[in-house]
């Protein structure tokens, strides 16, 4: 059996997302509720735009699941786009209005797919670009990371995030002790932040840069617990863990960089500060003191936390419009402006909580097999670890 698969389709501004996720074992508990708040989780945050006034987003699951639990076809999700009614005639399989002066971008916006897009798809209009390329896609693959979470789940494994960074102002990340709860009480603050007095800080930074019409980025550190060792393989690239989260993460839009525990900062530090030494403990076991490679080996998780960092950029739809040039006159000119967050670092989380459960979901389900729930939970529950709980 091939491991946990997905695809997603949709426009910013078409009629609905969709989603589709293949190769789940049957039995699964499909909890809509929890994948309707993860949803409502990814519209958290301090800067974010009007779009989060207009879309309510629910889950529609139309395919794979009957009373309540998975069947073993593939799971099929849609999101309706509410705003889709104010772009029916524009955005539409059969718009009468798709040229509509108003509603084409030519004034291309840097840092965007835009140009690149524009030009590589030989269009005249960027519209076509922005509409696949906008970061309204997480939307849907936030809900299929809440399945990917939900069959975590039956394994006794959790993704969580928190916010460590915006612009300037930097948060620790958690240490061992703290692992409990982090979504609970990151989701009660304004910008997803442990460190409240960071949070102000972060807050009057998103302020400022909002009355300037700018953007700011920031990091966002997923912490994953309750995974054995030996999710993963060091045979083949394919197979190697740190890989497949870095790809899923790095697809993220506007993640620029991805870390594994000490991540960049190792390149600077001698290998005796990097390495975690290695003891021994009664009946063959074995423990860490440290966690510097976040969790994962060779391109296997060790059984420690895995520890994943996201750096996100500011978004690239400035209020202010950056200097750029126009397709349609190849003049310059100021960037169009759409509607858009200030700071958008806080949902980056939830984005990339559901990016590492789908990776890990897919590594998990290569390593397992099973066609039941019950096959998978069996299968774990007899894999033998060495590592020290």
């Amino acid at each position: 059996m091939a491991g946990i698969e997905y695809i997603t389709a949709g426009e910013s501004h078409g009629r609905m997302l969709v989603g589709i996720i293949k190769n789940m074992p049957a039995g699964l508990i499909v909890d809509k509720a929890f994948v309707d708040g993860e949803l409502a989780r990814r519209m958290l945050g301090f800067g974010r735009g009007g779009r989060m006034k207009i879309e309510r987003d629910a889950a529609d699951i139309v395919a794979g699941v009957r009373a309540h639990k998975s069947i073993g076809s593939p799971i099929a999700v849609l999101i309706e786009n509410k705003d889709h009614k104010n772009w029916k005639e524009i955005m539409g399989a059969d718009a009468t209005d798709a040229g509509n002066a108003d509603k084409r971008v030519t004034a291309v916006r840097p840092g965007h797919a835009d140009i690149t897009g524009a030009v590589k798809y030989g269009f005249d209009d960027a519209r076509n670009v922005l509409e696949r390329a906008s970061a309204r896609e997480t939307a849907i693959k936030v809900a299929l990371g809440a399945i990917a979470k939900l069959y975590l789940r039956e394994l006794g494994i959790e993704v969580q995030s928190h916010t460590v960074a915006i612009g300037g102002v930097n948060a620790d990340g958690v240490t061992d002790g703290s692992f409990a709860n982090i979504n609970a009480r990151a989701d009660a603050d304004p910008v997803r932040c442990l460190d409240a007095q960071k949070s102000a800080e972060m807050t009057e930074l998103i302020r400022g840069a909002a009355a300037n019409g700018d953007t700011l980025g920031g990091v966002t550190e997923i912490v994953v617990t309750g995974c054995k060792a030996g999710i993963g393989s060091y045979v083949s690239s394919d197979r190697k863990l740190d890989g497949l989260i870095m790809r899923e993460v790095g697809c993220v839009q506007s993640v620029k960089a991805v870390e594994i525990g000490l991540g960049a900062a190792a390149a600077a530090k001698l290998g005796s500060a990097v390495h975690d030494c290695i003891y021994p403990v009664d009946g063959g076991a074995y423990y860490r003191t440290t966690n510097r490679a976040g969790g994962i080996e060779g391109g296997m998780t060790n059984g420690e936390p895995i520890i994943v960092r996201a750096y996100c950029k500011p978004i690239p739809t400035l209020k202010r419009g950056l200097d750029t040039v126009d397709i349609s006159t190849g003049k310059a000119a100021k960037a169009a402006s759409e509607r858009s967050d200030v700071c958008a670092v806080a949902a980056a989380g939830v984005v990339c909580e559901a990016a590492v459960a789908l990776a890990l979901a897919a590594a998990v389900s290569d390593m397992l097999g099973g066609d039941t729930v019950d096959e998978v939970k069996k299968r774990y529950a007899d894999k033998v670890t060495r590592h020290a709980e």
